[in-house]
């Protein structure tokens, strides 16, 4: 593996390596445009251009707002063509979370789609934010776009400015940070994870080994419904899928089934990307039981927990089994995975090459085997700590390099491994990691709550769901928080419930007991 890796310099050159190799392909599909590599590769040349002209130098951080749309690899090799960094942010989030994530990162410039541009609008002028590109999902089909505002240019404006611009080539080694990957914390604030150029390339060569021979070069037709901001679908996607010179089919919206249908039925398709609660609501779309699954032969579920339920309804459909892993933000992600074809439902299979997965006590010792304790995590995919965070950073590794997932663990006698539990009171809605602090801090935003404690529940169709438990100061109806929640948070940060209390359950000291509401919801 380690010989492998040290093949490539840093991403620029396991990306545009591929593009050249693999020039005349399909590399992407959305929205009805397929573009192949080279014509992928083209566009990211201008785009660099740009970026270079406009005095975007390496190590300056971009933020990419966008939904999957074939804009977002070819931004992000461009970035990668500079050496700049990227800041992958999600399209749902409010002006208060785009700002956190803004200026946290330092972010220099950003493209994001043109319907964003309103709640960008708002906050742009708090931010370092120098060059702003705005892009439509069309752009790709069209010729030209009309310009949104007067502190943006248009995808259109920045390629022609960008067409035949000089700019050097990134000289960004192994471990240098490539990505910015944000996720939450105990403290409820979003921190980045700094991923290297080394911990994404091994990633990748090490998770496309895992995937056997039901994965193979350049024949790929990879259905990618996630977003491509979740590091899940940005290394399947825009890094694994392209080195091996295999087409990406990119779904915007994949809550709109219908419309997911159609998108794919062109496609023989042989793999496909999805978490539980996507695979549950695909099996109970007739139209989607009545596509052609014959060249289906890899299926693979990340972010949440897999159920027996969800793996049984997908075999059924389609033929194929699903292949579960587990990873996080500040891995690259993938730690572990089932081998397709050979899956323990249950388990979220055995550690990937070169990863060691031990499980600790709360004294940082190894527990017996069988026994559940912390799964710690040490391999070339481990992020190289939080950005600007050293206290946090030396929490979470420790000086030999072990990375402590906060996920509670047990090993099983064929060394598979299985998630029982979470230390931390992070909850996990269809995937998507919620904060308890986050939500609770906007909630006693509120001039009618005293007092706020969240915590999660188990939920049927999102795997968890947020509840939330409030003291109050004066009369509140629920549906009014979560109006104001809807304003501050994403969607699916909002408490799918708010129960009133008289008074929340606390330590000696005062602290809420989260986990004796846990008990009683």
């Amino acid at each position: 593996m380690l010989a492998q890796l040290h093949e490539y310099q840093n991403l620029d050159q396991f990306i545009s390596s591929a593009c050249q190799t693999y020039g005349d392909k399909d590399a992407f599909t959305s929205v009805g445009k397929t573009l192949s590599f080279a014509q992928v590769d083209t566009l990211a040349e201008q785009l660099a251009g740009y970026f270079y002209g406009q005095g975007l130098r390496a190590g300056d951080r971009i933020a990419i707002q966008l939904p999957n749309v074939n804009q977002y690899p070819i931004v992000v090799y461009a970035a990668f063509k500079l050496g700049l960094v990227v800041v992958n942010t999600n399209p749902l989030y409010t002006p208060r979370e785009m700002l956190h994530q803004f200026n946290d990162s330092g972010a220099k410039a950003l493209v994001i789609l043109s319907d964003l541009y309103p709640k960008l609008d708002i906050i742009l002028a708090e931010t370092q934010i120098e060059q702003v590109i705005s892009t439509g999902a069309a752009d790709l089909l069209l010729d030209s776009s009309d310009p949104v505002a007067e502190h943006c240019v248009t995808w259109h404006q920045a390629l022609a400015q960008g067409q035949g611009q000089y700019y050097p080539r990134s000289s960004a080694q192994l471990d240098d940070v490539a990505v910015l990957q944000y996720t939450g914390g105990t403290t409820g604030v979003s921190k980045g994870a700094q991923l290297t150029h080394k911990n994404l390339i091994a990633n990748s060569l090490q998770t496309k080994e895992a995937f056997g021979d039901r994965y193979d070069d350049t024949s790929e037709i990879f259905i990618c419904p996630l977003p491509l901001y979740h590091i899940y679908a940005f290394t399947l996607s825009i890094l694994i899928n392209t080195a091996s010179g295999n087409h990406s089919v990119l779904i915007p919206n994949p809550r709109d089934l219908d419309a997911f249908v159609k998108a794919i039925k062109p496609f023989r398709f042989t793999s496909f990307a999805g978490i539980n609660t996507l695979f549950v609501g695909l099996c109970a779309t007739k139209e989607f039981t009545q596509l052609d699954f014959s060249s289906l032969r890899l299926t693979l579920s990340g972010g949440a927990a897999l159920t027996t339920t969800a793996a049984s309804a997908w075999v059924k459909v389609t033929g194929c089994s699903i292949s579960e892993g587990y990873g996080l933000s500040e891995t690259s992600p993938v730690v572990t995975l089932n081998q397709p074809g050979k899956e323990q439902i249950g388990t979220v299979g055995l550690p990937l090459r070169d990863t060691e997965v031990e499980l600790w006590d709360e004294n940082d010792k190894a527990v017996a085997d069988g026994e559940s304790g912390q799964i710690v995590v040490r391999g070339p995919q481990v992020m190289k700590g939080y950005w600007n965070r050293p206290e946090e950073t030396a929490k979470a590794l420790t000086a030999d390099g072990y990375f402590k997932t906060g996920d509670v663990g047990i090993r099983l006698a064929n060394s598979a491994i299985k998630v029982v539990d979470r230390l931390k009171d992070m909850i996990i809605v269809s995937g998507f990691n919620v904060y308890p602090n986050e939500v609770e801090d906007v909630l006693v935003s509120h001039p009618a709550v005293f007092e706020a404690a969240v915590i999660g529940k188990a939920d049927e169709r999102t795997g968890e769901a947020v509840h939330a438990f409030i003291t109050i100061k004066q009369d509140v109806d629920e549906q009014e928080l979560q109006a104001f929640c809807r304003e501050q948070l994403t969607n699916y940060k909002v408490p799918k419930h708010i129960h009133i209390l008289e008074e929340l359950p606390k330590s000696t000291v005062g602290k809420i007991l989260r986990r004796e509401l846990r008990d009683e919801a």
